[in-house]
């Protein structure tokens, strides 16, 4: 196939790779892509992708059979919109149904309408009128910002005054929620959808917080592994729970409602004492689960991603993964997710990806004059690693990452050091 994938960072690094391991001879072009994607072998090109106008055009111009979107903000734009009009398989929703990311207050009434559980939630307008509906809610005092905020816009604190401030911060761009605090280990499950059925994938775990022990601010996402052995029934019983009480009541409830989701359903979950709840979807793969998930599927992806496109998952068996455990570990520049120092040299690379079993995918980087490499962003690059267990993915992360110098570059020390 000739296929167009939409995005700049590692999620679409790692979905290039899935799509070059089927050894199917696709022909594909990744705008704007990264260097490291360009390092794979990959056409990119320099587009204005969140642009529903020039993508089309470009589309129209070069011709794909299927063009598939990465991030969050070319959704939200209504880059599909154009694109599906014109007959162009696209992975990836319309604007009105990418809503469900795009904005947390649609989220929630998706899901009261389609009885998926989830916990409490209030809109509240400014910082004036939130005391009343924070003391309401109770410590820990969860605060989210309505929109796309890169990660940025959640806070979770005990401190009322900070929880105050988050919100007069936000306040100005848009609504914001206070929901209620949900107690449990989170989980990130993705199904592919085609605008009625579901198809899932397997289980992750991100780390979202910046530091060991998951303190420090949220981030875009530090690390992930799969699978998670420690889920309530075991893998498939669970995936099966959540197909049944949230993936198809919201894709269905969005479809009744004439808003059809054609692309990657994100369900971020929190396995609680009383079971498990919603806290947010996102309408696209996930970053950094997307890269530990790929590297444990072993149906060819490319399918899937055509039949959601083309509405026809239900032709389609639920993929395969390997029982080879992965992980992921980020590597970030110094001073994320605050004023992040760019533009310095990366080296040990090429030792890093040589570790038995390892490949690097690039999030934020460029090549120098004389084919080095610098960090041009927050989330730099992540070192995937699989292994016969846990210990052994852990192992080969980390002796990975050891080889890999950038001054300042930081990274968390405890990825999946839970279940290894």
């Amino acid at each position: 196939m000739k296929i167009l994938v939409l995005g700049p960072g590692a999620r679409e690094h790692a979905i290039v790779l899935s799509l070059l391991s089927e050894d199917a001879g696709h022909s594909i072009v990744c705008a704007p892509g990264n260097a490291g994607i360009a390092a794979s072998g990959v056409e990119t090109v320099d587009l204005a992708f969140t642009d529903p106008t020039a993508v089309t055009k470009y589309v129209s111009d070069r011709g794909f059979d299927l063009v598939i979107i990465g991030p969050e903000a070319p959704l939200v734009a209504g880059v599909a919109d154009p694109l599906r009009a014109g007959g162009v398989p696209v992975f990836g929703p319309n604007a009105d149904a990418a809503q469900l990311e795009g904005s947390k207050a649609f989220a929630k009434r998706i899901m009261d309408e389609a009885g998926v559980p989830t916990g409490r939630a209030a809109k509240v307008t400014d910082a004036a009128s939130a005391g009343a509906v924070l003391d309401d809610f109770g410590a820990p005092y969860v605060v989210k910002a309505d929109g796309l905020a890169a990660g940025k816009g959640v806070l979770v604190t005990e401190d009322r005054d900070a929880a105050i401030a988050h919100v007069a911060t936000w306040a100005p761009h848009g609504e914001v929620l206070v929901e209620e605090f949900l107690d449990g280990q989170e989980v990130s499950l993705f199904f592919f959808a085609d605008g009625r059925d579901v198809v899932p994938l397997t289980p992750a775990q991100d780390y979202k917080r910046i530091f060991d022990g998951d303190q420090g601010p949220n981030t875009g996402g530090m690390g992930a592994y799969s699978p998670l052995p420690w889920l309530p029934g075991g893998t498939e019983a669970f995936v099966e729970e959540i197909k049944q009480t949230v993936a198809i009541p919201t894709v269905r409830q969005l479809a009744d409602e004439g808003t059809p989701f054609i692309g990657l359903l994100y369900c971020g979950l929190i396995v609680t004492p009383k079971g498990v709840r919603v806290i947010e979807f996102n309408a696209r793969f996930g970053d950094p689960e997307t890269q530990v998930v790929l590297a444990r599927l072993e149906s060819p992806l490319s399918a899937y991603l055509l039949a959601a496109a083309q509405g026809e998952l239900a032709s389609l068996p639920e993929p395969t993964f390997s029982d080879e455990p992965a992980m992921i570990v980020v590597l970030a520049s110094e001073g994320y997710p605050g004023d992040t120092t760019t533009g310095r040299e990366i080296t040990g690379l090429d030792a890093a990806a040589a570790v038995t079993g390892v490949h690097l995918v690039h999030a934020a980087t460029a090549r120098t004059e004389n084919g080095g490499w610098i960090a041009t962003g927050g989330r730099v690059l992540g070192v995937v690693s699989r292994g016969q267990n846990f210990a052994e993915a852990r192992g080969r992360a980390y002796s990975a990452m050891n080889e890999i110098d950038l001054e300042g570059g930081q990274f968390r020390s405890d990825i999946a050091e839970r279940v290894a």
